[in-house]
């Protein structure tokens, strides 16, 4: 593993690290930010998933989350959203290809031989994290923006007992019924629909729910929440009878604003979960 940067941060370190990734088959970068806390032991975790387009390095500078998260004690990761590099496929849409990985294992070419986020973010990041730096195991919770929030949900999902609580911003929450979800399910995982419902988080909190506190905000002016369709898992939630809070945050859109003006409500949501 490399370091590329720390920085003291709210009296802690915000960190930038790369390392060869077999799941992608390439080097994948990552920031982690550590509470002064974690200079003496493990400290609890968050892990932030990021939308469409983005890096590592979005989240990391825009969302505000390390002053919160050094006055609450807990780490933050922030993985990166897709491979990349020469020989990486890619696609001239934003929304498809590098920074567009939507947390699957590709089947199908010519996305198949690196892009395998699902893997990646669930199993051998994890690893890397919990041998390499001073984070409990035992006290992670999950949340994510837009592409991340799905990826923040039906990684909780499908994981039980891995994660205390999860949240998110603006998540795709119906994507099989969804112009952002069906074209990059299609691609990545094939024709074949089945292949796809383990990745839908309305499908996933239909079938099994989330056994933890759950909170997902949305913002009402949100430029893109046709293709988000909210909707959808409120109502999965409702009929499910699933505990949590599914807020509609008036006059919001889909930007780094809206996600920083509730990033101290979402890490306090995870903190009290994590130290609880």
């Amino acid at each position: 593993m490399k370091t590329i940067s720390e920085n003291r941060c709210f009296g802690g370190v915000q960190g930038v690290y790369s390392h060869a990734s077999q799941s992608t088959g390439g080097d994948m970068t990552f920031g982690l930010f550590l509470p002064e806390e974690a200079e003496t032991g493990a400290v609890p975790v968050i892990w932030y998933l990021s939308g469409l387009t983005c890096t590592h390095e979005n989240a990391m500078t825009k969302a505000g989350a390390q002053r919160w998260a050094a006055e609450m004690g807990v780490a933050l990761v922030f993985p990166d959203t897709s491979p990349r590099g020469e020989g990486v496929a890619n696609d001239p849409a934003y929304d498809l290809g590098q920074g567009a990985g939507f947390y699957v294992n590709a089947t199908q070419a010519p996305w198949a031989p690196h892009f395998r986020m699902w893997d990646y973010v669930t199993d051998e990041l994890p690893r890397v994290l919990f041998n390499s730096f001073p984070l409990a195991e035992e006290a992670q919770a999950i949340t994510g923006h837009s592409m991340g929030g799905h990826g923040a949900l039906t990684i909780a999902m499908s994981f039980p007992g891995r994660f205390r609580s999860v949240s998110a911003f603006s998540p795709i929450c119906n994507p099989t019924a969804s112009d952002w979800g069906r074209k990059q399910f299609t691609a990545y995982l094939g024709s074949d629909e089945a292949t796809w419902a383990p990745h839908d988080a309305t499908l996933l909190m239909k079938k099994r729910g989330f056994d933890g506190p759950m909170l997902i905000d949305q913002g009402t002016a949100d430029q893109f929440i046709d293709l988000l369709k909210p909707e959808a898992l409120a109502g999965a939630m409702a009929e499910r009878r699933q505990g949590g809070t599914f807020r509609m945050q008036k006059g919001y859109d889909h930007s780094y604003f809206f996600v920083s003006s509730f990033m101290e409500e979402h890490v306090a949501f995870h903190a009290q979960a994590l130290h609880g």
